[in-house]
């Protein structure tokens, strides 16, 4: 009798574990097995029963403790046979290989929900300016009379023409982006959710320094402008109480001008995003404002004989002086990305964010264009002073009481520029740091005003301490080819998305569920789910149905692997092009003939990868905005990246891989850690464990078991309730 107890006892553990095993162990089938054989022979298999009388007092108490010590054997020969297996008993040289490249290549779910911490609060006005501020700074009046005299002459305004063309490319991609995912990040964002982890933080690294240098930068021109309009005193007193330093990659001298605006406008950034924006409002409008001026009295003092071939003719430099100046001209326009990137706060992203970019980028197209047109009309383009084209046009003419007027708006749009970095430089850090991939400390949002306040505060100091000690002018260049990088990432993730499935309806997020919305989570939901979508639409990334018959070995592929290759082609292909079209008559000395074949093969490849990319189905969302003509316009915009990063010195290049390795220090040491998506991924792979054990009672008793450091974090706001007996 107390044998058949006893295996009674035996298959209801058994009854238990195999249905514990069903419902919440069903991946685990086979472990699961091996560990209930283990069980079997280990705790529940009895031995031959010996008499009370058999045995002396010692054995009987050993005897009667044994079920509760064979209890713990059973509970640790368990949790030992359900752990997954180390690494030494593992090939190194490939999971562990193929785990590391995945962390690397993770991406972050797309969400669309408009819940944040930040405060909603930017009109459409408020963007546009913002992008108006940026992009029209001191280039307007630095920039045209530059590339005028040394590189295009009066042809000045087709490079800013042709360079307002190539800059909206990369500016509908952002546009899209800014407008589907409402979140901060810009540049660093859409890399994220479309292409990898360690991509994204390498582009967020290098805008944080394309905002660092950029405002430092700022900072010292609008310090040095000022003290020109005081006939260099300021400098002259600071060198006269603190001397000329003589130290390598040190200013002169040390800029106390230039570090306090800095202070004062980061004190103005974190006061919240409306009083950053009327601060911003009203620079830009005696900006603008001063820009009218500027070219209304240019059109009444023109002089068409400036434009004749006597004083060189319209195009002195020929096409290649126009291209040559387009190139120049396109760092221009760099800044409508501060639009994507404060789509956050934001009250409509979807309507603000396109609206802001197009408008921005068709101001400040239509400014830089006309001041150029009037500065070659009112005085020959050979006798323009490139440091101070307009004052110097307006001094030639007897208007020298304009030349204070053309001070004081250079003053105000630089002023725009250093609001507009210091505004955004803190939202990518707050970005990185709500991802888990820069220093959590920098995701603290101040309750009352809503901004990321330490962000402000320490890149704010940092940016000071640059501008006041250190020599920028080296740095500089930090600046196009980091604009470029981003804008090529930003244009390679409008590829990817296009072609990626899109999410259901219910993944909206929790902000705006839906009246219709269901959660399926039972087999025959999903199953209930596949039999509602149409059998005929075909999904993105798959061929399309009328080119099946004709690239039947396309539609044989896995769907997304055509894609891949075809974008991994084409992105080749757009190198391998750029660095013939830069490279090839000078640095590799090619004969005519193998400079076309390689022109040739390149062309073919890259139209060809793109032709591909055509073939496949894409997205299609009528509630957003989205690139027309796509992938073709996100393609040329990656080619003409690519050409204008390989036209940067050798010595950019240098430095900014050592930046870049500077970045790999900080993800490998922290950001790889401490993501979001590494917890995450952490939290979904930790199993749950069950143990039996022998009970007072005659039932089984089943229990899930888990280590306490790997317990996943409960949700805010969830709690469990106490099973019922």
């Amino acid at each position: 009798m107390a044998r058949r107890g006893l295996r009674g006892r035996q298959g209801a553990h058994l009854r238990a574990a195999a249905q514990m095993e069903a419902l919440g162990a069903g991946p685990r089938r086979g472990r699961a097995q091996v560990q209930e054989a283990a069980l079997q022979k280990l705790a529940l298999r009895p031995k031959k029963a010996l008499s009370a009388q058999e045995m002396d007092p010692d054995e009987l108490r050993r005897r009667r403790a044994a079920p509760s010590t064979r209890r713990v054997q059973c509970q640790q020969l368990a949790w030992c046979l359900s752990q997954p297996p180390t690494m030494a008993q593992e090939l190194p040289s490939t999971a562990s290989l193929a785990r590391f490249c995945q962390k690397l290549n993770r991406l972050k779910p797309l969400e669309y929900t408009m819940e944040t911490s930040l405060r909603r609060c930017l009109t459409t006005l408020d963007l546009t300016l913002l992008g108006v501020g940026c992009m029209v700074g001191s280039g307007l009046y630095v920039l045209t009379g530059t590339v005028a005299k040394e590189m295009a002459g009066p042809a000045v305004l087709m490079s800013f023409g042709v360079a307002a063309v190539a800059s909206l490319l990369a500016a509908l991609c952002y546009a899209e982006f800014g407008a589907r995912v409402p979140r901060t990040g810009s540049a660093y964002l859409f890399t994220y959710v479309s292409i990898g982890e360690l991509w994204a933080f390498l582009i967020g690294w290098d805008v944080l320094l394309e905002y660092l240098i950029g405002g430092a930068a700022t900072a010292r021109a609008w310090s040095s402008y000022l003290d020109s309009i005081f006939s260099h005193r300021i400098r002259n007193f600071t060198e006269s109480h603190v001397g000329i330093l003589q130290v390598p990659f040190l200013a002169q001298y040390p800029d106390f001008l230039a570090a306090g605006i800095v202070l004062l406008a980061s004190t103005f950034i974190s006061c919240g995003a409306r009083i950053s924006s009327w601060v911003n409002h009203t620079f830009s409008a005696i900006s603008l404002a001063i820009i009218l001026f500027i070219i209304i009295l240019g059109f009444v003092l023109a002089r068409p004989h400036n434009w004749s071939a006597e004083e060189g003719g319209f195009a002195p430099f020929g096409f290649s002086g126009i291209m040559t100046g387009t190139a120049t001209c396109f760092y221009a326009f760099v800044g409508f990305d501060v639009i994507a990137a404060s789509s956050e706060e934001a009250r409509n992203p979807k309507r603000a964010v396109p609206m802001a970019i197009a408008i921005s980028l068709g101001l400040a197209a239509g400014a830089y264009i006309l001041i150029s047109t009037v500065l070659t009309l009112m005085v020959p383009w050979h006798s323009l002073d490139p440091n101070s084209a307009l004052a110097d046009a307006f001094y030639q003419r007897g208007y020298s009481w304009a030349g204070f007027i053309v001070a004081a708006g250079s003053i105000c749009a630089m002023n725009t520029v250093l609001l507009t970095a210091l505004f955004s430089l803190p939202r990518i850090i707050y970005a990185m740091a709500v991802d888990g991939l820069f220093f959590h400390v920098f995701a603290y949002v101040h309750p009352r005003t809503q901004v990321p306040v330490v962000g402000i505060l320490v890149f704010g100091a940092l940016m000071a301490f640059l501008v006041l000690l250190l020599d920028l002018e080296a740095l500089v260049q930090f600046l196009s080819i980091g604009t470029l990088m981003a804008y090529t990432f930003v244009a390679t993730s409008i590829i990817v998305l296009r072609f990626q499935k899109a999410p259901p309806a219910s993944s909206l997020g929790p902000a705006s569920p839906g009246p219709m919305a269901k959660e399926y989570n039972s087999f025959s939901d999903h199953i209930q789910l596949v039999g509602t979508e149409p059998a005929s639409a075909p999904e993105p990334g798959q061929l399309r149905p009328a080119l099946r018959p004709y690239l039947g070995f396309l539609g044989g592929c896995r769907p997304g692997a055509a894609v891949a290759w075809a974008l991994g082609v084409l992105v080749a292909s757009a190198i391998t092009l750029g660095c013939v079209l830069v490279f090839g008559d000078s640095a590799l000395q090619l004969p005519p003939w193998g400079y076309t074949l390689l022109l040739l093969l390149s062309s073919a490849t890259f139209l060809l990868s793109l032709l591909v990319l055509g073939a496949h189905q894409q997205q299609r969302r009528q509630d957003t905005f989205q690139v027309p003509m796509a992938p073709l316009t996100p393609a040329l915009s990656i080619l003409l990246n690519v050409v204008l990063m390989l036209k940067l010195s050798y010595l950019t290049w240098l430095r900014f891989s050592i930046w870049l390795l500077i970045g790999l220090v900080v993800y490998f040491g922290y950001g790889i850690r401490h993501s979001k998506e590494n917890q995450r991924e952490r939290s979904e792979l930790t199993p749950t464990h069950y143990v039996v054990y022998p009970s007072s009672s005659l039932e089984a008793t089943v229990q899930a078991v888990q280590p306490p450091s790997q317990a996943p974090a409960k949700e805010p706001g969830h709690t469990e309730q106490p099973t019922s007996p």
